[in-house]
């Protein structure tokens, strides 16, 4: 299985944010989407990738400072990304070694979506749950 086809299940789309927006804006983004992380472009060009994480951590060590900084200040610059192609076994391996919940999807250098570990997981179990019912079907001798 693909990331691909994790996508083609998802609704279509991500959400981003410009460099220059405030944290504060971004925190209602999070909030009012129900999501962990955002995207931040300039001119459509994926420049970082900031998360909820990242705002947890710069409040921990600058508190009140961090609601006047902007998404540039707290993204994670050029973060890894994926293919439609990265299979989903690719994706959790590269998600749980770099410790991080989200993957940026590129096709020909174009932001195509974004794979949350919940994703991955999710079309994980679906997979390992196809094959134990193909199996199950297989020795039943059902068709």
């Amino acid at each position: 299985m693909t990331v691909r086809q994790i996508l083609r299940n998802k609704p279509s789309g991500f959400i981003s944010v410009a460099p220059e927006a405030r944290i504060t804006s971004v925190i209602a983004t999070l909030a009012e989407r129900g999501i962990g992380a955002v995207l931040v472009l300039d001119a459509g060009r994926l420049v970082g990738i900031l998360s909820e994480r990242d705002i947890v951590r710069s409040l921990a060590k600058h508190a009140q400072e961090t609601l006047d900084m902007t998404a540039t200040a707290l993204m994670t610059p050029n973060p890894t990304t994926g293919t439609p192609e990265t299979t989903v076994a690719e994706a959790m391996e590269v998600m749980t070694n770099g410790h991080f919940r989200h993957l940026p999807i590129m096709e020909n250098g174009i932001l195509t979506g974004l794979v949350s570990i919940g994703d991955v997981v999710k079309a994980r179990i679906d997979q390992s749950q196809f094959e134990v019912d193909s199996l199950r079907t297989y020795v039943s001798g059902r068709s």
